[in-house]
């Protein structure tokens, strides 16, 4: 699978705008800031595919981008404090939306900023994952940001925080020297490959 292979389809701001899923889909999920894009843009070997915002909360849409054989799907951040209630509100319903629509959903990779304890709105995601049954896994970012001894210390912290998960695949990424992002590609490809084969 070709993962150099990515350009920008579309983007929607409500359920109402989506699309027929024809292809398997790969759906990034996690919190503004959270180094979302950057995981993004390293899996594809490209600078700015998904643009790196300094303003967190900034992107309001879910954006669709073909990568070979699949959907890359990049969902908008969530639990930015100075979004608006309006905001979340509508970010909830496109949210739900397309969670519910009838999909080719591949794999959702939630990611959590391995440096501090995953937060409420990033537990919620979990467990909605986890209950719904979507094929998921957590990518732990900003691995370079950490000491080894500090993150030997984070990934026993982690097996706490997230007791319950423990049959989630979990892949300390960083964004800075591309640890952990072959073995993500590998997961995704093999993903890809499952769904397209039930279809």
């Amino acid at each position: 699978m070709n993962f150099n292979k990515a350009e920008f389809e579309f983007a929607v701001g409500a359920a109402s705008q989506l699309k027929p899923s024809e292809l398997p889909e790969v759906i990034f999920s996690g919190r503004s800031n959270v180094g979302k894009s950057s995981l993004i843009n390293k899996l594809v070997n490209r600078k700015a595919l998904a643009r790196v915002s300094a303003t967190p909360g900034k992107t309001a849409t879910i954006n669709f981008f073909r990568v070979d054989q699949f959907h890359l799907v990049d969902l908008p951040g969530y639990g930015y404090a100075k979004v608006s209630k309006a905001e979340k509100d509508r970010w909830a319903k496109l949210m739900e939306g397309y969670f519910s629509d009838d999909r080719n959903f591949a794999l959702v990779i939630q990611i959590v900023d391995m440096r501090h304890a995953p937060s409420i709105d990033d537990m919620n995601m979990i467990e909605y994952l986890h209950s719904q049954g979507f094929p998921f896994i957590i990518v732990l970012t900003k691995k370079d940001k950490l000491k080894k001894t500090q993150y030997l210390k984070r990934m026993e912290e982690l097996k706490t925080e997230l007791a319950g998960y423990e049959d989630v695949p979990k892949f300390p990424f960083s964004a800075v020297t591309g640890e952990g992002a072959q073995e993500i590609r590998d997961y995704i490809e093999s993903r890809v490959f499952s769904c397209s084969a039930e279809l």
